[in-house]
């Protein structure tokens, strides 16, 4: 693992900035524990929208020494959204991996600044208990091992986000989390997610305020909507017909599914460190690209390869959600889905009314489903008689235990009428009562009754 902080001078910091409640109070606190370091700051265009307005000149009010904003939408829905859709990962049979599908491309290209600016350390807002410090680390490790990294949540006295928004006031730093409103939020182009304050207690209902992104499905329009998704190879390309570039397609399903209430997910979820933790997220678009892309896989894959995928799919969720990006396994699991995918080009009718999904039509030019084999009505390209000789091969396995169990019964009760004919002991043949018992009208001696039992 990369060294920590103690193990040499560090000369330049290059964090990871949001310009949220963590990252905000980093600022001046590495100023104040390493005197006369320069502090740059990364911050990561990944879809928040407006939370990055003014995001540079936060970060330089806080001591800052410059505020690096880097454009990483498209890299992101292309590079690491779609080949998470396509393996069809889903954590917690739930979650859509929308925080920790961003994290390796935040924290590669933090270290792509740390090369260009001669950075010695490396520094993140992550707290000690949480997934984010692991994802952000073992891409560290990947691509600059010889890195210092610095964790100020493992290492200060603020215990909790209320001792962040106290320390950030004695500081005259501006945040948008209050004592009242203390959740922590994660935003991104493909979702949103809730954590901490009241939705700490999974027994409680989260609050109206605390979604930001979908309108509640009560409040959704009282007529359904219907989209379609057109797929080449997989990957999304069309909405309602109009071929779309990737940001701008999410950007569109998001706006659909979010005014119908879609996507909205309360999980308690097991964290890699080991505790349980309870999220709220909404993914509306990736909600609507998830139902229709395993739509057109259930009509254009056949048995055994959808059954390889799914194996595949709880793989691929584990090792987005740990942060294992950067690996042999994911590149292998990447190879397979590809050839997978050659054949799932189509297109998927959704219809939307208040936060339910539902398929309204797929057809696609590699579709397995023949009406012509699978119809009631008279077909002559299936003889139905061939059903047979199949069921009996099929049946093959059950047949043979079944004749083997058969023989050893007879066996055994050959067995014991041969011992009972030699031994004098009467035996009950078919006609006697059940359970070894001798028939009512017989006369019960103490030869039967021993025998009986």
């Amino acid at each position: 693992m990369p060294p920590t902080r103690s193990d040499r001078p560090v000369s330049t910091i290059v964090l990871a900035y949001s310009g949220g409640l963590d990252t905000s109070v980093i600022v001046p606190w590495l100023k104040e524990h390493y005197p006369g370091a320069k502090v740059i700051c990364v911050a990561a265009d990944i879809g928040q929208g407006d939370e990055l307005l003014g995001v540079r000149a936060k970060a330089l009010a806080s001591g800052a020494d410059d505020c690096i904003v880097e454009d990483l939408k498209r890299e992101f829905v292309e590079e690491f959204i779609w080949p998470t859709v396509l393996s069809g990962a889903i954590y917690g049979r739930k979650y859509l991996l929308g925080t920790a599908m961003a994290r390796p491309l935040i924290a590669r290209r933090q270290v792509e600044v740390a090369r260009r600016v001669g950075a010695d350390a490396l520094s993140h807002g992550c707290t000690g208990k949480g997934n984010d410090q692991v994802r952000f680390e073992l891409t560290y490790a990947a691509f600059a091992p010889d890195l210092a990294v610095i964790a100020p949540w493992r290492e200060w006295d603020i215990r909790s986000r209320e001792d962040a928004i106290a320390y950030a006031a004695a500081r005259n730093i501006p945040v948008a989390a209050t004592a009242a409103k203390i959740y922590s939020r994660d935003r991104n182009i493909w979702h949103v997610s809730h954590e901490g304050g009241i939705l700490e207690d999974p027994n409680q209902a989260p609050p109206a305020d605390v979604f930001q992104l979908t309108v509640s499905p009560q409040q959704a329009p009282d007529k359904p909507e219907s989209v379609t998704i057109a797929f080449e190879k997989g990957v999304p390309v069309a909405v309602n017909g109009v071929s779309l570039d990737a940001v701008t397609l999410l950007r569109t399903l998001n706006t659909i599914g979010a005014r119908h209430g879609v996507g909205r997910v309360d999980l308690v979820e097991d964290r890699l460190v080991g505790m349980k933790s309870r999220g709220i997220y909404e993914t509306p678009g990736g909600t609507l690209l998830y139902t229709a892309h395993s739509e057109l896989e259930q009509l254009t894959l056949d048995r055994r390869t959808l059954a390889t995928k799914d194996l595949i799919a709880s793989r691929y969720a584990d090792l987005v959600y740990e942060g294992r990006w950067w690996t042999t396994e994911r590149a292998a699991y990447d190879a397979l889905v590809a050839v997978t995918q050659q054949h799932v080009t189509g297109t998927v009718t959704l219809s939307l009314y208040k936060g339910n999904v539902t398929i309204a039509g797929r057809t696609s030019p590699f579709a397995l489903y023949d009406e012509r084999f699978v119809t009631f009505g008279a077909d002559d390209v299936y003889q139905q008689a061939d059903a047979a000789g199949f069921i009996r091969l099929f049946a093959l396995p059950q047949r043979v235990a079944a004749l083997q169990a058969q023989e050893r019964a007879a066996a055994a009760l050959a067995d014991t009428a041969s011992h009972a004919a030699t031994s004098g002991t009467p035996h009950f043949g078919n006609g006697d009562a059940p359970n070894g018992e001798p028939p009512a009208d017989s006369e019960i001696t103490e030869d039967t009754a021993v025998a009986g039992v």
